[in-house]
């Protein structure tokens, strides 16, 4: 198991480049098997999770090139759609090669997903919206799926999840006729696959908004596609600099509306950025304070569907509240178990009153020290490494490999910018 080991006190500050967003090229990885041409893929975070999806299809017959940061990906020689049991409990976005497999391939087998214990993490919508297509799923040990040519369908889903949208997509690019799906997740990641979907020459229209049109071709090709910038990762490391007294510049960063997303949440806390032809510049502010509500009240922070504020930005925020002067009210509603990690930071010395499994009161600003923690999943680890990197004394965290799955190298690319970390494996 390996563990982090961090010197708390340092200023986190400087240069700070961020990889491609991990819950886009993940879903991207999965489209390559929509067509039998090569798909490269430019940017990509050389993350675990990636990995493993990278193992997935090479195990199917897909055929992968990795050089540095991108990846060419060819299926012409897929020769089996059942997926690896043991690589499928690794990872979450296994479930999504479910609909590209049955659209191209007239089925798959695929058992249950792996991913982070943040609470219930349903399928069913992606089973609803795979049926609607004219699939049909069986669920023992396995998911298997089963469907000759796809047929278009009009559907509202009964919740706009994102792996769901992106599967159902995915499977309609390939179907005949013209298939509408209400109610899909808007977020950047899904765009950013719908964009490298219609490169590949199929036809998705409503891009950006909770209503895709999608007009059914009979094949896909390859192409050439870039991966955004992982906002999730430039919004921790803001929040890792905010916190330790740094200033932060980020050459690429993402794309202006995303930045306003999240400013208007990072704000509440004083933290304040500039963007200037794509350049992103975040400088130290002594005096953060939470602002207040209109009339004086305490301010509530809340996440939901795009393009409300992130909930993987969650446990960085309350993290970031703790050296905030004031009040804030956390409200998480995607996911009952994401809050419980605040456990640990109350045992760094934070202010934190837990109401439920769903709303924290944060009071800042507090002193942390330095603690022995244990990381639950990706997000909370990233914030736990937050906390730890503005705690005083020494703090060691256990399960270090979960945040692996998220962010690409983080104790180098952390020290590149004065932390004191170092890994034991």
């Amino acid at each position: 198991m390996a563990r982090f080991i961090i010197n708390g006190g340092n200023t986190i500050g400087g240069t700070f480049h961020p990889r491609g967003n991990k819950n886009a090229v993940l879903p991207m990885l999965a489209a390559c098997v929509l067509t039998d041409q090569p798909v490269t893929l430019h940017n990509i975070p050389l993350i675990n999770d990636v990995k493993v999806m990278l193992g997935l299809l090479e195990a199917m017959g897909v055929e992968v090139a990795l050089n540095d940061h991108s990846a060419t990906l060819c299926a012409k020689g897929l020769h089996t759609t059942e997926l690896s049991q043991a690589l499928c409990s690794r990872v979450r976005t296994s479930i999504l090669l479910a609909g590209p497999l049955t659209a191209r391939h007239g089925g798959a087998t695929i058992y249950p997903p792996g991913g982070d214990v943040i609470g219930r993490r349903r399928l069913d919508t992606h089973f609803h919206g795979l049926r609607a297509l004219g699939t049909e799923i069986d669920s023992n040990e396995a998911y298997t799926f089963r469907a000759g040519r796809l047929a278009a369908a009009d559907m509202v889903l009964d919740e706009a999840s994102v792996t769901a949208t992106e599967n159902i997509l995915m499977a309609a690019t390939l179907a005949e006729g013209v298939s509408t799906i209400y109610n899909a997740a808007c977020e950047p990641h899904v765009q950013d696959l719908a964009h490298l979907l219609n490169k590949m020459g199929a036809k998705i229209s409503g891009i950006g908004t909770n209503m895709l049109t999608v007009e059914g071709v009979s094949r896909l090709s390859g192409a050439e596609y870039s991966v955004q910038p992982d906002f999730m990762e430039i919004g921790s490391f803001i929040a890792a600099s905010a916190v330790t007294g740094g200033s932060l510049t980020i050459p690429s960063a993402s794309d202006p509306v995303t930045l306003q997303v999240m400013q208007k949440t990072f704000s509440k806390m004083g933290v304040e950025w500039t963007v200037n032809n794509g350049a992103l510049t975040m400088k130290h502010n002594p005096n953060r304070e939470i602002l207040p509500d209109v009339g004086n009240a305490t301010p509530k922070i809340e996440d939901g569907i795009w393009p409300a504020f992130p909930s993987d930005l969650m446990s960085v925020s309350i993290v970031l509240a703790t050296q905030t002067k004031g009040t804030a009210l956390f409200f998480e509603k995607m996911f009952e178990s994401r809050m419980y990690f605040v456990d640990h930071l109350m045992a760094m010395g934070a202010n934190i009153i837990q109401c439920d499994p769903h709303r924290v009161v944060v009071i800042g600003p507090t002193k942390l020290r330095g603690s022995v923690l244990t990381s639950p999943d990706i997000r909370a680890g990233m914030a736990m490494l937050i906390a730890a990197c503005c705690a005083e004394g020494e703090s060691v965290i256990k399960n270090a490999q979960v945040i692996d799955r998220g962010y690409e190298a983080i104790e180098d690319r952390l020290a590149a910018l004065g932390a004191d970390i170092v890994r034991i494996d």
